[in-house]
C-alpha cells in the first residue's frame, strides 16, 4: 500500500467516524459504506478526493477524503483528513412535556411518544 491510499475501514476509524476498527469493518460488510456510489469492502483503498457515504444511526454522512491516514491521530489532524459535506438534519419535533406528578402516560400518549421516537411496532 502506498502513502496515497488507505483502507476504507482504517480511514473511517482514524478520522473518528467509528469508535473501533472492527465497527468500521462491520459497517462495510453490512453495506453501510459507499465509495463513489458503490458498496465498499473493508480493504478497498481510498484516495484523496474520494467521496464516502456512511450510514450511521439511520442517517447518511457524506465525507470527502482530504488525506488518506491509516493510523489513529489527534482530533485536529483527524479533522483535517476528512471534509464533512453532510447536509444539516431537520429539526426534531418538540415533544409536549407532561406535568410532573401527572402519573403514568395513557396508552394513547405512550403510543404517540413511541411514534415520535421512531419505535413503530
Amino acid at each position: 500500500m502506498t502513502d496515497a491510499t488507505a483502507r476504507v475501514d482504517a480511514w473511517l476509524w482514524a478520522v473518528r467516524v467509528y469508535k473501533t476498527r472492527s465497527a468500521a469493518t462491520a459497517a462495510c460488510r453490512a453495506g453501510h459504506v459507499r465509495v463513489g456510489g458503490e458498496r465498499a469492502k473493508a480493504a478497498q483503498p481510498v484516495r484523496v478526493g474520494d467521496e464516502l457515504r456512511v450510514r450511521i444511526a439511520g442517517f447518511d454522512r457524506l465525507l470527502v477524503v482530504r488525506k488518506p491516514i491509516a493510523k489513529r491521530v489527534g482530533a485536529a489532524l483527524a479533522a483535517e483528513a476528512a471534509e464533512d459535506r453532510t447536509p444539516p438534519r431537520e429539526a426534531l419535533p418538540v415533544i409536549a412535556a407532561r406535568d410532573r406528578g401527572a402519573g403514568r402516560p395513557t396508552k394513547r400518549e405512550r403510543r404517540e411518544l413511541d411514534r415520535l421516537r421512531g419505535r413503530d411496532g
